[in-house]
């Protein structure tokens, strides 16, 4: 065995339990000028407000609106490279707890088959996910068969040796916050949205399904895909994607008017990587929940315009703030709900954001073995998976 796949073998990811470097929202000013202090604390909101990565800082944020938290999300930081992972679960959250379980340890693997990153391993590490998790649906069928009905979108960014590689199912959102040299930002969309409310994506879907009259249905409002789901590229959604995994028609919900022909969905992942440039200030990756309500434009100004500690619990509060006015209340009152109520109001929401150091992105660029050994660690959702993630070069 070469000796920088003896590294490879050597090296290991610590586990973390959940939130363990998180902390739960205090009370404190919420700046709304009328649910702050004394509205008391949102106990379904946790952050880490910064912390190290391989090429600079990070900022975490997550907050709860369902029942049980959907969202799973993690931020692996080590020598020589960062791991980004958000997954937006739907229909339960099975699905986004076995992406954040198992996708990072394919991507390691493939890498270390490889020796090296490139966008075939992570294109190769979502389809294993993908065929993990459908063989747990598979096993579990007759005993839980709303299994079948469950899914989730999953955006990933890796910065390796200065490059960041993405890939992205579903519409949660990777932007960028690009400098124009005049101390002003500007926002630039990374990934793309797989969701029918894009005329783009329904275009998509019919003409991958010409003979399908209700490919795409509007139905209160919503562009949905046979009526049911939004986003036309998920982690399962097995119902919808296999026959084998037919619901029994009287479960109204997730009832297809006629039997699955061809799969409706796609496992297949958006993926792009992009040489960091000394533009590139900083990253943010959020669930569709954030970008419900703040623009990219607006989110990358706000964290160019404000302090860097904290910044992803301000875009989550900023978030709230805007779903509380839309609905003629204030913070103040969301925070007052329960989960499950707060559904109506907001979705789970989950905030990363990324700044770039570039002198330590040239460093790492420069090294002859780039290594990829935990040094930080947040979990939001579910117990990490990184206990055998190994380096990669």
């Amino acid at each position: 065995m070469w000796p920088w796949l003896e590294r490879i073998a050597s090296a290991c990811w610590d586990r973390v339990r959940r939130y363990a470097l998180t902390r739960k929202d205090e009370d404190e000013d919420d700046g709304d000028g009328a649910g702050g202090a004394g509205a008391g604390a949102d106990e379904l909101l946790w952050s880490r407000d910064l912390a190290r990565h391989a090429a600079g800082e990070f900022s975490f944020a997550v907050v709860q609106a369902n029942d049980v938290l959907e969202d799973h999300s993690q931020v692996e930081t080590g020598a020589a490279a960062t791991f980004v992972g958000v997954y937006d679960g739907h229909g339960g959250a099975e699905a986004s707890r076995f992406i954040s379980n198992h996708l990072s340890a394919h991507i390691v693997r493939l890498a270390r088959e490889h020796g090296t990153m490139s966008e075939d391993v992570v294109r190769n590490a979502f389809s294993a996910t993908e065929e993990g998790f459908l063989s747990l649906v598979r096993r579990t069928h007759l005993i839980k068969p709303a299994m079948a009905t469950i899914g989730s979108c999953c955006l990933v960014g890796i910065i390796w040796r200065g490059t960041l590689y993405l890939a992205n199912l579903g519409d949660s959102r990777a932007v960028v916050g690009c400098s124009n040299g005049q101390n002003k930002i500007v926002a630039e969309q990374l990934t793309r949205d797989h969701n029918a409310g894009m005329e783009e994506i329904r275009q998509e879907l019919r003409s991958l399904h010409p003979d399908d009259s209700q490919i795409v249905v509007l139905k209160n409002g919503v562009w949905r895909i046979k009526g049911i789901i939004q986003v036309s590229r998920s982690i399962g959604d097995a119902y919808l994607k296999k026959r084998e995994f037919a619901l029994d028609p009287s479960t109204a919900r997730f009832h297809l008017s006629e039997p699955l022909r061809r799969p409706v969905l796609t496992s297949e992942p958006s993926i792009c990587s992009r040489v960091l440039s000394s533009q590139d200030r900083f990253l943010i990756f959020a669930s569709d929940g954030l970008w419900e309500h703040i623009s990219n434009q607006e989110a990358v100004e706000m964290v160019h315009n404000s302090p860097r500690e904290g910044i992803a619990r301000r875009l989550v509060q900023a978030a709230l703030k805007e779903a509380a006015r839309k609905r003629e209340m204030r913070y103040g009152d969301i925070k007052k709900l329960d989960r499950g109520v707060r559904r109506y109001f907001h979705d789970d929401i989950t905030v990363v954001v990324v700044f770039i150091d570039h002198e330590q992105l040239q460093q790492e660029d420069s090294a002859s073995v780039p290594e990829l050994s935990v040094r930080g660690f947040v979990d939001a959702g579910g117990p990490s998976s990184f206990s055998g993630l190994n380096d990669i070069t």
